[in-house]
């Protein structure tokens, strides 16, 4: 039986042919991305944001009221609400944000979301409480920091492996991928206005190790082929490299997916942005690998010696002995 083969074994893909374009547009996605976080900012949930979160669904209503509920919540005089749908178009997730003392007394914080509950039952039969949360401002501001460290802490820990690894040049281009991958995680969550809570924290976690994964198996086979051809122009030796580690590449890549896009499509809600960052860290992250990763080694200084040993006094005496020198 003949085994199904995704890449065949003789693929020869020009990959850094088009490295200069490539690299621009991803150094445009970058600043956009930056841009957009910086502008339009993230939609921080409750872990971030602080404050009360009241999720509901509307159960005989086809589409939620937003624009009313927003109205009424406000009229509780706790400043502008923000609802959004979540989910389904009969389901909602209200945030409101609460005096520090209210939000650091558990029992004033329940007053405030029965109150909120309350009101909105009474007005809407078909309401029905689907939970709530409630953070203050001081530990939502721990997350944040925190959240930033974990993020900024794991790049440079990688940064740090590959360098070990590799040579310096490798750990900077795998930094700079994975800064890449955040940053356009970073660009969708502001341009589609995505809840930004603890869990897509995960998912970048997640994405920087799967970029990482992938960094390495192309540089792992960069550093093979630099010892073998050492005559070889590097651009050539770097797509021989991540052509030969393409099948693997793809085959990882359609698995994941396999398990993602089903979640994605038909998952619950509470998953959707969980899902979503992942789903789009494992296209962003191959394609930095290839694209981001490899180029950067050439810019860089990388050449066909770097890892041919400093010839010792004794290997020289050794080959003037042998008549080699």
């Amino acid at each position: 039986m003949k085994l199904l083969k995704l890449v065949p074994d003789d693929t020869n893909i020009k990959f850094l042919k088009w490295r200069i374009p490539f690299f621009a547009v991803s150094l445009l996605l970058i600043a956009a991305s930056w841009a957009l976080v910086l502008t339009k900012g993230l939609n921080y949930g409750v872990d971030f944001a602080g404050g009360l979160e009241v999720r509901a669904t509307f159960t005989q209503t086809q589409e939620a009221p937003i624009a009313q509920l927003r109205s009424d919540v406000g009229a509780l005089g706790y400043g502008d609400p923000v609802v959004q749908r979540f989910g389904k178009d009969n389901q909602v997730s209200i945030r409101v944000r609460l005096p520090d003392e209210v939000a650091a007394d558990k029992e004033a914080a329940q007053v405030a979301a029965n109150q909120i509950v309350g009101s909105l039952k009474d007005k809407y039969p078909d309401f029905r409480l689907d939970g709530n949360d409630n953070v203050s401002g001081k530990v939502s501001g721990e997350f944040r920091k925190d959240a930033v460290l974990a993020l900024i802490a794991a790049m440079l820990a990688v940064a740090m492996y590959i360098w070990l690894r590799f040579e310096w040049q490798f750990g900077v281009g795998g930094l700079f991928a994975l800064f890449h991958d955040v940053s356009l995680t970073l660009g969708m969550f502001a341009l589609f206005q995505m809840e930004f809570s603890l869990q897509i924290i995960a998912a970048i976690l997640a994405i920087i190790g799967y970029s990482l994964n992938d960094t390495i198996v192309v540089y792992d086979r960069i550093r093979e082929n630099l010892k073998k051809f050492r005559k070889m122009p590097l651009p050539e030796l770097l797509d021989l490299s991540v052509n030969e580690t393409l099948a693997r590449t793809v085959m990882t890549s359609l698995t994941l997916l396999v398990a993602l896009v089903p979640l994605l499509l038909v998952g619950p809600a509470s998953l959707f942005g969980l899902v979503a960052a992942i789903t789009l860290g494992i296209f962003v992250g191959t394609y930095s690998s290839i694209y981001m990763a490899a180029p950067l080694l050439i810019w860089l200084g990388m050449t066909g010696d770097s890892f041919v040993p400093d010839e010792t006094a004794v290997d020289r005496q050794e080959k003037i002995a042998r008549g080699e020198a």
